[in-house]
């Protein structure tokens, strides 16, 4: 009797989610079958409307971004100001080398751009610094999440409210963060894999070339289709008695139909923070090069890396409103999956 539940249970899980989930493997499914309504404004209107909010609640979420950057400070470190200074005389010999054709150079500044921006530039963390730094990246995840959950729905908060009463699902919510690394893993795999045939296979061309991009990209696909059907678990999971699982699969649901437009407005929202980070940071390593150049007495004072730590604690408000005020135009649509 015992065995004939649990199959009993397990063939009702089956048929739930065949019913929630339409479509089959490896199988055609028709347009009209596969079409589901999701109305969004366009994507300049929706940025522009993350960022009203953000703007009309201004005080409270800097306040968010500052504590974060003390925090980050104080228990992780910045980086030093003297591994800017590549950057820096980098970007200045690539304003003089458009002009001639040496695209090398400028390949150079970028890839030493995107290192800047991602952490790459800065020093090697401990273990324990990556756990701080981990911790405190999901209480200002939770902190502004919870804020704007409250804002939008007409209460009077302050940040002291966010901080002491959004930490509540921080285990619930790496389990979900810890998925989502996992979901990562075949990109990861890609871009390790890039790494090791740059200098070989990428180098010789043909069929190897080919077959190795053709591989690369499947593994990106995949982790981009596994992503953009997990992120909402991180706004869901927040929900009073929401567990990680359950979130995940609500999550799954909800972009059944939708995930090509949903992915397309992740791709967005991190594209609009690429180019604000490159209008702002790199006038500003500039201008830091030029102002030490004149006083060198205040060479050793690290400028570039406090402006990039507060622009990534802004980042990661930004970001968690972006995808929070997604999530609710989303379900603000309750059509049937498709």
């Amino acid at each position: 009797m015992k065995f004939k539940k649990i199959f009993i249970s397990i063939k009702k899980r089956i048929l739930d989610y065949l019913k929630r989930r339409p479509h089959r493997s490896f199988c055609f499914t028709r347009r009209r079958d596969y079409t589901r309504s999701l109305e969004l404004p366009g994507y300049i209107a929706f940025t522009l409307y993350v960022q009203k909010i953000l703007w009309k609640n201004r005080k409270i979420f800097i306040l968010v971004a500052i504590l974060y950057a003390i925090l980050t400070a104080m228990l992780v470190g910045i980086a030093s100001q003297d591994i800017y200074s590549v950057l820096a005389d980098l970007l200045k010999v690539t304003g003089s080398n458009v002009f001639v054709g040496n695209w090398g150079r400028i390949g150079e500044a970028s890839v030493l751009y995107l290192s800047a921006i991602t952490g790459g530039l800065s020093e090697n963390l401990t273990e324990v610094q990556q756990v701080y730094a981990g911790l405190i990246t999901l209480l200002t995840w939770l902190t502004s999440v919870w804020l704007l959950r409250n804002i939008l729905a007409g209460h009077k908060v302050k940040m002291r409210d966010g901080l002491y009463s959004a930490g509540s699902p921080i285990v619930s919510t790496f389990a979900v963060a810890l998925i989502l690394l996992i979901q990562l893993i075949p990109l990861a795999l890609a871009l390790i894999g890039y790494g090791a045939a740059s200098t070989t296979i990428l180098l010789s061309g043909g069929v190897e070339a080919m077959l190795f991009w053709i591989a690369a990209g499947l593994l990106s696909v995949l982790s981009l289709y596994l992503v953009t059907g997990t992120i909402f678990a991180l706004i869901i999971v927040t929900l009073p008695g929401m567990y990680p699982m359950r979130a995940i699969k609500a999550s799954g649901d909800l972009v059944i139909g939708r995930r090509m437009r949903i992915l397309f407005r992740l791709l967005w929202m991190m594209l609009v923070e690429l180019i604000a980070w490159a209008f702002i940071v790199i006038p500003i390593v500039l201008l830091d090069s030029w102002i030490k150049g004149l006083w060198p007495a205040i060479g050793e004072v690290p400028i570039v890396p406090f402006v990039l730590l507060l622009l990534s604690a802004l980042t990661i408000v930004w970001t968690s409103s972006y995808i929070y005020l997604l999530y609710r135009k989303v379900i603000d649509d309750d059509s049937e999956p498709a």
